[in-house]
């Protein structure tokens, strides 16, 4: 018996930690949110333990139907042009000389370096009335007036596909460099053009990257608030900037809990769909 609890010592030892880890700051911020979506929200911004649905029923409402829709489609145009950016600059450097590879991998993974936060101020200042690409303008005499770049949505969808654009990448790249060369050659011994080459033999093989990319894109954009607070001004309501709201002006817990589920459910149905897309690219 003495032996037994001896052998099982270790592993306990070596997995203990990560599992409290895990219990202390995800299953248990998780259940504590559970838990405030579904109690009633008091008149002082907290919560009384009175179990109410009230949260998950005003989510219902066309106002807040309005901010899913403008988060979803935001979503998909930064994951639309992050994939037709994203796919051309993975197949150039997956492609590309042993010598070269490494600096354009580096070049892609520079801004990890620097916080977000940072680099899309840096944007901020760019696109401003005041700021530098005006101010180039005017005195090109390409414009007379400085141009409203600044706190639009198309600026909002810039700084997404900037912040996310390495995400999409990425994926890409890793399924292009595992593509087995002697099928393109196949393809081409069977006199396939290079646009068939790519249609029918390159894409196909690369669609799980393509598909890893898409959802490394879609979900994060969701949630990235603080994108739309400073290169839209919060002129549009998406739904992090309303669970962000919820929590820090609006005063209404439960409703910023509620949200927030909605926004794991949908992570996780979008998971166990890329989860499924790779074991079938497994079983082929």
């Amino acid at each position: 018996m003495k032996a037994k609890i001896k052998n099982s010592l270790p592993p306990l030892v070596m997995i203990g930690p990560s599992v409290l880890w895990l219990f202390l700051f995800l299953v248990l911020p998780l259940v504590l949110v559970i838990g405030i979506s579904v109690l009633q929200r008091n008149g002082y911004g907290g919560v009384e333990l009175v179990p109410s649905a009230e949260a998950y029923k005003s989510l219902i409402s066309a106002d807040y139907l309005k901010v899913f829709g403008s988060s979803f489609l935001l979503s998909i145009e930064t994951t639309v042009i992050c994939l037709l950016i994203g796919y051309p600059f993975a197949y150039i450097i997956a492609n590309s000389s042993e010598k070269i590879k490494p600096f354009l991998v580096l070049l892609l993974m520079l801004p990890f370096w620097i916080n977000s936060m940072i680099r899309i101020y840096g944007w901020n200042t760019l696109l401003r009335s005041s700021g530098i690409i005006n101010h180039m303008l005017i005195s090109m005499g390409v414009i007379k007036i400085p141009v409203e770049m600044l706190y639009t949505d198309g600026a909002v969808l810039l700084g997404m596909v900037y912040d996310l654009l390495p995400f999409t990448v990425l994926p890409i790249y890793t399924s292009i460099e595992k593509l087995d060369p002697s099928l393109i050659e196949a393809a081409k011994d069977l006199y396939c053009n290079k646009r068939h080459v790519f249609t029918r033999v390159i894409l196909p093989l690369t669609m799980p990257g393509v598909f890893a990319g898409s959802i490394q894109t879609f979900i994060p954009s969701l949630g990235l608030f603080y994108i739309a607070d400073m290169m839209g001004g919060a002129k549009t309501m998406y739904i992090g900037n309303l669970i962000k709201n919820q929590f820090m002006s609006a005063r209404n817990w439960p409703l910023g809990a509620a949200l927030s589920i909605i926004l794991i459910v949908i992570t996780l149905v979008l998971m166990r769909l890329y989860g499924k897309v790779g074991s079938l690219d497994d079983m082929v």
